[in-house]
């Protein structure tokens, strides 16, 4: 015997309808589906764009303060150096000048090295370590950030205006090219990170740059074999055939004496790197390596230099300050487009390096970066940069990694840094003039072979299929095709996989767990048994006009093989379809064209569609539609339980 009082529902009301089943399990409490508060559209629109730009809600500090105190917070927000300034200590800077003398000995050979693979000249290198590092200790939110040339960016930028315009043919217009490119992506970065668009950036998946710094890591290495074997006359390409196929070509200008001293340093800098990897309080072993594999290879130059004609050295390097180039950007001309896609493509990649660097560090100490914050801070930085002879800086994770592990407390270890390159322009030039550049490519090829993530991949082999192929795209399409069309290739692969988990969205068959009111996927839970009579379905997206086709079709198919299941099995005839929509986040028009759709195609089959807990914004565009006018009283229910128990009882009670 069943009791079931009258129900009537008002979809518009916030009221609780009760009814009492008697079933095997205790009874259960039958709600109303409850739609969102009303809300204008006003107040609509500014929810939304509140959650899409402002999910950290910046301006939270700011309520219920005095004016003052909004004033010193504002200087706070916009220079976070006003934040723990106030705080500092003679302490704090002991741990600061340590560790900003240490990333120093790393990144002036770094600089200089980096600047080579940017096809600039060296000087460029230790320009770009001088100032960007002093902009970012303003406006950066990292402690431990230290900025500088990286790998990746230098190896884009000499790869995409290489290809416009010879390094060495027309030096004055690449340099004009180099610095146009680094303001533009300096722009970008600031404007990304002032409208709040850092969104943006995620298309580069973690599967894309695994397989992208890998790839870009093995071209990197490959064109060092110039430096390391002394080959004058070398590919500017940045393809693994074009430059193996010119290795091998110009083997009558392969130097014994580059070799040996190019291999020995490069074992000695391995060395050091194994070492610190292996025990991470040795890092400044592997720190030192560098400057000290400068140092001792200048003076064996210097000291053998009547017996090595054939080892190249960098030659002069011009001493003094960053000059101005704001008036060598280049804001009109045939190659204007080059340097605004290299700026924005570099842009790109180095503010996701910048950014993923910084939370990485701050996760370890237990703070916060703003990823909003930090965009401005190196956008600034480059467009300040572009217009004192520096090219695009962002924060390197060798440099950060060995300033965390030397104990910098704070962003002065970027200012110290400034300042030993300060000493180094102003002092120190004449003394890199009998480096040998094999030294240089030992370096780089020891900086960039930690970009190699083999673990990562496996990873992505182990748990995502789709996004180990996105990754092996990207490394293919850079070793083969090339660096930007390489990168392209792997975004289009991740956007593809969007576009596919959109489209063709998961659908599941759920059954009950015996003894409980809770409904799960059969095919994950083997206690999980079907509802007889009932077919119940979930759909894991929204339902946008992008997938709406399928959905029907696929449900469509769900109902005929179950048909095909219970004639084959002699069971109880099908009745109701239970559509669970708890997973639905989103409807538009076309979703909503696709439920009248399947209520009626499902209605001419004496089949019941029944839909259960639909979220507020599905639930309001719902009853907008006047869809649920159709559905009756005992088509929307709170939760797939209360659907089955009161259908079941509806069912029961009719003669």
């Amino acid at each position: 015997m069943v009791i079931n009082s009258n129900r009537v529902e008002d979809f518009s009301s916030h009221e609780t309808a009760l009814r009492i089943t008697t079933e095997a399990m205790p009874p259960t409490e039958i709600h109303s589906v409850c739609p969102p508060n009303q809300q204008t559209t006003l107040q609509k629109l500014r929810q939304r764009l509140g959650e899409i730009f402002f999910p950290d809600d910046p301006l939270y500090r700011f309520k219920n303060q005095t004016w003052s105190k909004k004033l010193l917070l504002g200087l706070q927000f916009l220079f976070p150096i006003f934040q723990w300034g106030s705080e500092y200590s003679l302490k704090l800077f002991r741990s600061d000048i340590i560790s900003g003398l240490t990333i120093a000995s790393l990144a002036i050979p770094q600089g200089i090295s980096y600047a080579k693979l940017a096809n600039l000249p060296p000087i460029v290198g230790l320009y770009s370590s001088f100032v960007p590092p002093l902009i970012y200790s303003i406006l950066g939110s990292s402690r431990h950030l230290a900025v500088g040339p990286v790998s990746i960016a230098s190896l884009v930028m000499g790869s995409m205006l290489s290809e416009a315009v010879s390094p060495t043919e027309d030096q004055i217009l690449y340099l004009k090219l180099a610095f146009t490119a680094t303001f533009f992506a300096g722009v970008f970065q600031a404007s990304l990170g002032l409208l709040r668009l850092g969104f943006v950036i995620d298309f580069l998946s973690k599967a894309t740059l695994v397989g992208f710094m890998a790839g870009a890591a093995i071209i990197v290495s490959l064109q060092q074999l110039k430096g390391l074997l002394g080959i004058v006359h070398f590919t500017s390409k940045m393809q693994f055939v074009p430059v193996m196929s010119s290795v091998f070509n110009n083997r009558d200008e392969w130097s014994w004496q580059t070799i040996v001293i190019g291999f020995g340093f490069l074992v000695f800098l391995l060395t050091t790197r194994h070492i610190s990897m292996k025990k991470p309080k040795l890092f400044w072993v592997s720190a030192a390596a560098p400057l000290t594999s400068v140092i001792v290879s200048t003076l064996l130059v210097f000291c053998l230099k009547s017996k090595i004609h054939r080892v190249s050295i960098i030659g002069h390097l011009p001493e003094g300050l960053n000059p101005p180039s704001a008036n060598m950007l280049y804001f009109k001309g045939d190659y204007l487009a080059v340097a605004i896609k290299t700026g924005i493509v570099t842009g790109i990649l180095s503010l996701t390096e910048g950014i993923a660097v910084g939370r990485t560090f701050a996760a370890l100490k237990n703070y916060q970066v703003d990823g909003n914050k930090e965009m401005m801070a190196i956008g600034l930085m480059n467009m300040a940069g572009s217009s004192s002879s520096c090219y695009v800086t962002t924060g390197s994770f060798s440099r950060s990694a060995v300033n965390y592990n030397a104990g910098a407390q704070t962003a002065v270890s970027n200012i110290v840094l400034a300042s030993a390159v300060l000493v180094t322009l102003l002092f120190l030039m004449p003394l890199f003039y009998y480096t040998p550049n094999v030294i240089l490519a030992a370096i780089i090829i020891t900086a960039v072979i930690g970009l190699i993530d083999y673990r990562a991949a496996y990873q992505l082999w182990k748990v995502d299929k789709l996004d180990f192929l996105a990754c092996l795209c990207s490394f293919f399409g850079v070793l083969f095709i090339s660096v930007p069309l390489g990168l392209a290739i792997a975004v289009g692969v991740s956007v593809f996989k969007i576009l596919l988990h959109i489209t063709r969205p998961n659908t599941l068959v759920m059954g009950n767990i015996p003894g409980t009111h809770i409904y799960q996927s059969l095919n994950r839970y083997r206690e999980a048994r079907r509802v007889p009579s009932f077919l119940i379905l979930a759909v894991e997206s929204p339902m946008y006009f992008a997938n709406s086709t399928y959905l029907q079709e696929r449900i469509l198919r769900w109902v005929r093989e179950e048909e095909e299941r219970i004639k084959s099995n002699n069971g109880s005839t099908l009745k109701c379809i239970i559509l669970d929509m708890t997973a639905v986040t989103a409807i538009d028009t076309s979703g909503i064209e696709l439920v009248c759709e399947l209520r009626k195609m499902l209605e001419k089959r004496s089949l019941q569609l029944v839909l259960a807990n639909p979220v507020g914004s599905v639930m309001e565009k719902l009853q907008q539609s006047k869809v649920l006018e159709s559905f009756g009283l005992n088509g929307l229910y709170l939760t797939v339980g209360e659907a089955v128990a009161d259908i079941s009882a509806l069912w029961k009670s009719q003669p």
